[in-house]
């Protein structure tokens, strides 16, 4: 996945004049801060280098996984087109450019985002955008108030596992009342990341919300560890972001997990593919989840014909 032509050359004239030394030196630390999902009171972007190595090697990553969500969601409700849209835990702005790729109707935007220097970021890639009208607020989503009318499409992406165990329910009960239609929770690929998630949908289901992706029912959650339900989407890198991760080749795969959740129910569109496709010759294995609440492997072969070659063409994520 290519981040937009508009974010991307924002992005590029940003890092304009960043030595390579310092965003590789800024990048590593920042990845491990992600990697390690420390929480030690300390933004995570904290200076203007810092930000600069979240532009290069974080944004494009952050925005893919985002955007396939949201893809998710327009395949399973077509119908869906905010108007209003809440983004808690902002960074630069990332969510809203994919929201505003998936639903050209979005009108207005609320961001939340405690890091000041994040916003000022955030406001320099919109410049000559064609975004939705942005109101930022400079807030802690633990215990500031947001006051605002809830909106159609609410993002927490890459929040939760920001935040102590303590005050997770809290933020996900605070930002679901704020919710009038559509809540996107996304959190990093990893089993932690999956449990995260797992807590947020059950929380959410008891409180009368709707599922829609990527889980194709409302059941109890059929994988066990050491298994784990996450999602991959290919990103491109830019030369900056090779040279900052010392990377050769020109990609990358963001592991993420995601939940999606309404108030209104939405069409059930089929099974989902929960892991990348096995193909040999005439013979495609899928790793499914199932209306039904079952998951499990299963095999198409040649012979069958037109499900074998849907099985062809799915992907780790895509609906079948």
């Amino acid at each position: 996945m290519e981040l937009p032509p508009l974010l991307r050359r924002a992005v590029d004239r940003a890092l304009n004049g960043t030595t390579i030394a310092e965003l590789a030196s800024a990048a590593a630390v920042l990845s491990q801060r992600y990697r390690e999902e420390q929480r030690d009171g300390k933004f995570h972007v904290g200076s203007d280098r810092d930000a600069l190595a979240y532009l290069a090697v974080r944004l494009p990553a952050t925005y893919a996984a985002v955007r396939t969500s949201f893809a998710a969601i327009a395949e399973v409700r077509p119908d869906f087109a905010p108007k209003t849209a809440l983004d808690v835990g902002a960074g630069p702005g990332t969510a809203l450019w994919a929201a505003a790729d998936c639903w050209p109707a979005l009108a207005d935007a609320l961001l939340v985002e405690a890091s000041p220097i994040f916003r000022a970021y955030g406001e320099r890639l919109a410049v000559d955008a064609h975004l939705p009208h942005v109101t930022w607020r400079i807030a802690d989503v633990v215990v500031d108030a947001i006051d605002c009318l809830p909106c159609d499409l609410v993002t927490l992406a890459y929040l939760l596992n920001e935040l102590g165990p303590e005050v997770r329910q809290l933020v996900v009960e605070r930002f679901w009342r704020l919710t009038a239609d559509t809540l996107v929770i996304i959190e990093p690929g990893t089993p932690a990341g999956w449990q995260r998630i797992l807590a947020a949908r059950r929380q959410l289901i008891e409180a009368g919300a709707h599922v829609i992706a990527p889980c194709p029912h409302a059941f109890s959650c059929p994988l066990q560890p050491p298994d784990w339900c996450h999602f991959a989407q290919r990103v491109a890198r830019s030369r900056l972001h090779r040279q900052a991760k010392s990377a050769e080749v020109p990609w990358e795969d963001e592991k993420f997990s995601y939940l999606a959740i309404s108030r209104k129910p939405a069409t059930t569109v089929g099974a989902r593919v929960i892991a990348r496709p096995r193909k040999g010759s005439g013979r495609v294995t899928l790793k499914l989840c199932r209306p039904d609440g079952t998951a499990g492997e299963q095999l198409f072969s040649r012979r069958e014909g037109a499900p074998f070659k849907r099985a062809s063409r799915s992907g780790w994520g895509s609906s079948f």
